[in-house]
């Protein structure tokens, strides 16, 4: 399905059926730039689609032709035939808008075969050893209305040959050398005054032409007086110095002279003749790009210039000073020169009334506000002033009727209030600067396109699109943007406008700042408006505490949270009235070495086991259902035994940790471990506790089993003498410290 196939630049000698037998639809081929000898263009006849054919800058010296190929473009040109490659098959390409050749010898009865085609176009490359054998009219039957002849390089010019084709509205012919003869290259002089026999030729274009000042003045003289309205001089290289010769303007029908790139070896000229010579002449459009040229008079009179193309020069701020001929003049380009100071670029316009449009772009332009009064011409309606180093005060020095304003690429950071009010400026241009903000269009109201990439914007105002509500186009990308609260307004007023109208979105529209956003694309930007609403996070903070203070409320009634405050407060109150006891009253209240906390599962071992061994070396122990007084709550008595014992002993099991008054106990020994200042608990492990077995809410019981030693219940008879032994000795070695 393949439609167009470029195969260039390669080394291709070769080109077979077979190749391109399966690329039935196959519509362009270019095969240019390859090493092809041979060619039978029958090659191609299974290819029936086929319209546009370069077969140029290959190795051909021969081609045969099929009589069904039927193209638009063929290129035969830049090859080494001998003669025209053209067969009589051509006649039958009757769609053929372009027809390339190369050849060293033109024969008419050649051209005679295609002569009753009507071409767009023909390129004739002569090789290098044209001229040997010419016929000056093999080109009069040649019926095409653009004709490009390219002479043999690096030969004088020395041929007869008549281009002064009756149909052709467009002649170009490159290769000119004539250096020997100072007095006017004859032949090529004969070819040029030939050209006049043509009536309908209007377009002439030379390329590559190496001859003498003098000659290159006559070139324009002899063609001054012709039909030519549009007539292109590139590439030149002149030598010698010009004679003052008088230059006749008159009886010209040219509209347009462009003259493109020209060197001398001369290190003198008469510059001001050449340049009067240019300022004077008669025509509308004047083009001088890339010549060197350091200046350019004011014409004599009034000048019938309306486009004046003078870039990429040595121009300095001289150029048309105080120059009042230019009055019909609506384009000057100054592009790329040595211009410097904006004032007198300004000076320069003021008497230039019918200025419209004007590039100074690419100079040195500065502009100090000091300098004196900024008065534009008041036609100027299109400035570029891109490319220079111009700051922000140039806002103070603008024409007022400008449209369209182009100050890319300078050293602006603002745009300063007040300036003058520019009501008719339709397009801006600041890309490229260093601009924090957008503009204010109440200065700009009639802004529609605004060019702002490439600054230094970070948090653009989201007020931009109500301040400036004619603008249809805005292209704002690339530029650092912080991606915080404040953006975040203005990415919401970007969704609320045409994407049409933001160009380069979303890709040119990237976070810079913070770190964890840089990269990411605006559109993909998302940030809480209750994280960005001061007002709306403390409305939102001071609900979430009364749901939370409600919550917490209603856990505190579920899980009886009043009964432990008020234990707490019985222990508080408790404590205090022990500080005012005195010390020898304290130990004489102790009536117990220890009190036991122990489950009701566990009361077998704990009177079987525990209390003999312990009692009978004289150790008194505190139970509850001995020690208990009747009448008081249980937690008071919890309290009052706790008190009134030297320690407290928990027996730990699984059925300890199911027990809530085990764990009510603990709770309040805990406390006193911490009030007294010493170690009153012992812990005793009767078997083992799971931790997952321990409620979530025993997080004392949990504290203590991993941060406190304590003793284990041995299964074996034979350690029970050794536990017994410790058991005692930590209550002993406590009391005689408190007996102390």
């Amino acid at each position: 399905k393949t439609t167009i196939l470029d195969i260039s630049q390669n080394y291709i000698s070769e080109l077979h059926t077979s190749d391109i037998l399966s690329l039935s639809k196959l519509r362009i081929l270019v095969v240019s730039h390859n090493r092809i000898q041979y060619l039978d263009i029958s090659v191609f006849k299974f290819n029936q689609e086929l319209e546009y054919l370069d077969l140029s800058h290959n190795a051909l010296g021969k081609i045969s032709c099929h009589p069904t190929l039927n193209l638009k473009h063929l290129d035969l040109s830049f090859n080494p035939f001998d003669h025209l490659p053209i067969c009589k098959e051509f006649v039958n390409m009757s769609q053929l808008e372009f027809l390339g050749l190369s050849a060293t010898w033109l024969q008419k009865s050649s051209v005679l075969l295609i002569a009753p085609l009507h071409i767009n176009k023909v390129l004739l490359v002569l090789g290098d050893t044209y001229g040997e054998e010419e016929d000056p009219e093999s080109l009069h039957n040649l019926n095409t209305e653009s004709l490009h002849i390219v002479f043999p390089r690096r030969k004088e010019f020395s041929f007869t040959l008549d281009v002064s084709v009756s149909t052709a509205v467009s002649l170009e012919l490159s290769n000119i050398k004539c250096v020997l003869d100072d007095n006017g290259c004859s032949y090529f002089q004969d070819i040029l005054s030939k050209l006049q026999k043509n009536s309908r030729l209007s377009n002439l274009t030379l390329n590559n032409i190496e001859t003498t000042w003098n000659f290159f003045i006559m070139i324009l003289q002899l063609v001054w007086p012709t039909s030519i309205e549009y007539f292109s001089i590139t590439n030149v290289k002149l030598q010698g110095r010009p004679d003052l010769r008088y230059f006749d303007y008159s009886n010209t029908s040219l509209k347009a002279l462009s003259i493109h790139h020209v060197v001398s070896d001369a290190f003198s000229l008469p510059q001001s003749y050449i340049y009067e010579i240019l300022s004077n002449m008669n025509i509308q459009n004047f083009t001088v790009s890339d010549t060197h040229m350091v200046h350019m008079v004011c014409p004599s009179q009034i000048s019938p210039f309306l486009y004046l193309d003078f870039s990429n020069n040595l121009l300095t701020d001289m150029v048309f000073k105080n120059c009042g001929n230019l009055v019909k003049l609506k384009t000057l380009n100054l592009q790329m020169n040595q211009l410097k100071e904006l004032v007198s670029i300004v000076n320069m316009t003021k008497r230039m009334k019918s200025l419209q449009q004007l590039d100074i772009s690419q100079n040195s332009l500065s502009y100090d506000e000091n300098e004196g009064n900024c008065t534009w011409t008041g036609s100027l309606l299109n400035l570029n002033m891109s490319s220079n180093i111009l700051t922000e005060s140039v806002f103070r020095c603008l024409p007022p009727k400008i449209r369209k304003l182009d100050l890319h690429n300078n050293r602006i950071r603002s745009i300063p209030k007040p300036i003058m009010k520019l009501e008719a400026l339709q397009e801006l241009n600041v890309a490229s600067n260093s601009l924090a903000h957008l503009p204010d269009c109440g200065t700009f109201s009639s802004l529609s396109v605004l060019i702002i990439d490439s600054n230094s914007i970070s948090n653009p105002s989201a007020d931009f699109f109500q301040s400036c509500q004619k603008i249809r186009s805005i292209r704002a990308g690339n530029n650092p943007f912080q991606c915080t609260c404040e953006l975040r307004e203005f990415v919401q007023s970007l969704g609320r406008v045409s994407h049409e109208v933001i160009e380069g979105w979303p890709d040119s529209y990237k976070c810079d700042y913070p770190e964890n956003y840089k990269g990411t694309l605006l559109k993909d930007f998302h940030v809480s408006q209750l994280s960005c609403n001061t007002t709306l996070l403390l409305v939102t903070i001071g609900i979430t505490m009364l749901v939370l203070t409600a919550t917490v409320t209603t856990l505190c009634i579920y899980f009886d949270l009043p009964w432990y405050l008020r234990m707490v407060c019985q222990w508080t109150q408790t404590r205090r009235r022990a500080r005012n006891i005195p010390l020898e009253e304290v130990q004489r209240t102790l009536q117990f070495h220890a009190f036991i906390s122990y489950s009701g599962h566990d009361s077998a071992w704990v009177k079987s086991e525990l209390l003999p061994n312990l009692e009978k070396e004289g150790i008194r122990i505190c139970l509850h259902e001995r020690s208990f007084v009747p009448g008081k709550s249980i937690v008071e008595n919890i309290i009052n035994c706790i008190e009134k014992s030297y320690k407290s002993i928990f027996v730990l099991s699984p059925n300890f940790v199911q027990s809530e008054w085990c764990h009510y106990e603990l709770y309040f020994a805990h406390h006193n471990l911490f009030h007294e200042g010493f170690d009153n608990l012992i812990l005793i492990l009767l078997e083992p506790i799971p931790q997952y077995s321990i409620p979530s809410n025993y997080h004392k019981l949990k504290n203590l089993m991993a941060q406190r030693t304590y003793l284990q219940w041995p299964k074996e008879k034979s350690k029970h003498g050794l536990f017994w032994a410790n058991l005692r000795a930590s209550i002993n070695i406590k009391l005689m410290e408190q007996a102390k």
